[in-house]
């Protein structure tokens, strides 16, 4: 079976949105037999459309014929391709006909113009997450994610996190060996869950073991209620001193150092994407008080918590500024 993958882009679109996704479905048309995809360009007039890079990409125009999949790229020029009548019908044909609509980075906005995303969860590059909310208010905006999955609806953060949800596309067409085959190819990990964060300094703990591994998922999933090292400890079936031991040799950094950099990366999104006071996320995300998350943000990002707020809100304004002169 020949599944058919459409990928739609416009002027100005980010060619990484296009090309990272585009390779890993290629790449199991190399080995897998037969061939189970046929990939498609796709713009609204057809022909060569440019990036945002300059580099030009050669596309047909948009029709009726039947896809399997149909993945809206991202990129600057996506508000615009969001006010188009021709697009957003394609959209919606695609969202009854096809077996999978989804989006890579601000390709989400697409989708939501379109009507689609109403009642959903989804995703989007962080920095244009807070204006998605604004825009869209009836979707519920998960701006820490990799990529969310909504029944037949997919939609993936930033840029290269495309790739991931790529992966994850395959692995449920063609299972998870062929889909670690790709990631292997394309010299990528395999693969990041997208329940993770979109970034995270915790990417960096190589956890070797599996009881290393499960402390760290059991750390992300109670970040709040996690008060001590032996919490982590029994997640993990060690002693605490065992467990101490064997997390430092496998990461590099002692088991409470992690789980403020896993705190203080939450805190970070919570107060880059909300208003809600720095002293409740504090107590949220598991601090014991804002005085102690203000030093641990000084020691992660070289600034306290209220400045990075104020540098958000300053990037959110560039962008929307962007959307709003398309």
């Amino acid at each position: 079976m020949i599944r058919k993958i459409g990928f739609l882009v416009f002027p100005e679109f980010q060619i990484l949105d296009l090309t990272g996704p585009l390779a890993a479905f290629e790449m199991p048309t190399r080995y897998v037999v037969p061939k189970p995809y046929r990939l498609q360009v796709l713009s609204e007039s057809g022909g060569l459309v440019k990036s945002s890079s300059g580099l030009a990409v050669a596309t047909e125009r948009l029709g009726t014929s039947g896809f399997d999949t149909v993945i809206a790229v991202g990129g600057l020029g996506a508000f615009e391709a969001g006010r188009s009548v021709r697009i957003k019908a394609f959209v919606r044909r695609a969202a009854k006909n096809c077996r999978r609509v989804t989006s890579v980075c601000s390709g989400t906005f697409i989708l939501a113009a379109a009507g689609l995303l109403d009642g959903l969860r989804a995703t989007t590059h962080w920095r244009a997450a807070a204006l998605l909310q604004r825009k869209y208010p009836n979707i519920r905006v998960e701006s820490d994610r990799i990529f969310v999955k909504q029944g037949s609806i997919w939609t993936a953060a930033g840029v290269t996190a495309g790739i991931d949800l790529a992966l994850a596309l395959i692995e449920e067409d063609l299972g998870p060996e062929i889909a670690k085959t790709t990631a292997r190819q394309l010299v990528v990990y395999y693969r990041r869950p997208g329940g993770q964060s979109q970034f995270s300094e915790l990417l960096e703990l190589e956890a070797t073991s599996e009881r290393v591994q499960h402390a760290l998922g059991y750390a992300r999933a109670h970040l709040g209620k996690v008060k001590s090292v032996e919490q982590l400890a029994k997640a993990a079936g060690l002693s605490p001193r065992q467990f101490g031991r064997v997390f430092l040799a496998e990461t590099g950094q002692t088991p409470a150092r992690a789980v403020e950099k896993l705190r203080t990366e939450l805190a970070k999104s919570r107060i880059e994407q909300s208003d809600e006071p720095i002293e409740t996320i504090a107590r949220t995300v598991g601090f014991s008080d804002p005085e102690r998350m203000r030093r641990a943000f000084v020691r992660m990002y070289g600034q306290p918590p209220q400045a990075l707020r104020r540098l958000a809100r300053v990037g959110s304004a560039r962008v929307e500024m962007v959307s709003s002169s398309q």
